[in-house]
């Protein structure tokens, strides 16, 4: 959402400003929920994806950035936000048609919700995937918490590029 900055006459404006500058009359400004992500944390998120992409010191095999993201999400972030999974279904053909089986795509909450018997088989296991949490429905903690998962891992990887120093003192800045 963007804003312009007016002040009438005689009109009363509170704003509650945590650690920042009042904002200047005439000039606009970008509104973000509090309890969702921001934009500076999604800039910030993938700057830092990019950014151990380029350095090669992470350990996931992936051919891009889009693949690292995608891992690092899974195995730093939230994961998983819904699976789909397949089962043999039997279709009773009726008198004139014949009994068959077969494949049915299911969707599921959890992994709890995926019947043990698909879960357990050698096979059909291999039928269940996950979908992953799109970032953009990350909540303000979760961006937060995948962010510092994925700065810790980056340090522990020993990446100490230029650009990787810039971003932790801007983080430190704020």
């Amino acid at each position: 959402m963007k804003g312009l900055c007016t002040v009438a006459c005689g009109e009363v404006v509170t704003l509650n400003i945590r650690g920042g500058d009042l904002p200047n009359v005439g000039e606009e400004y970008y509104l973000e929920p509090a309890k969702s992500g921001s934009q500076e944390q999604n800039r910030l998120f993938h700057s830092l994806v990019l950014e151990f992409f380029k350095s090669g010191m992470h350990s996931y095999d992936v051919r891009s950035f889009e693949d690292l993201k995608n891992c690092i999400k899974k195995s730093l972030g939230v994961g998983f936000d819904s699976y789909v999974y397949v089962d043999v279904v039997f279709t009773d053909g009726g008198e004139y048609c014949e009994n068959t089986y077969h494949h049915k795509m299911f969707d599921a909450k959890t992994l709890n919700d995926i019947p043990d018997k698909i879960k357990s088989d050698p096979y059909m296991k291999d039928m269940i995937r996950g979908k992953l949490k799109s970032w953009s429905k990350y909540s303000k903690k979760e961006r937060t918490s995948t962010i510092d998962n994925l700065i810790t891992e980056m340090i522990e990887a020993g990446v100490h590029s230029k650009k990787f120093e810039e971003i932790l003192n801007g983080i430190g800045d704020k």
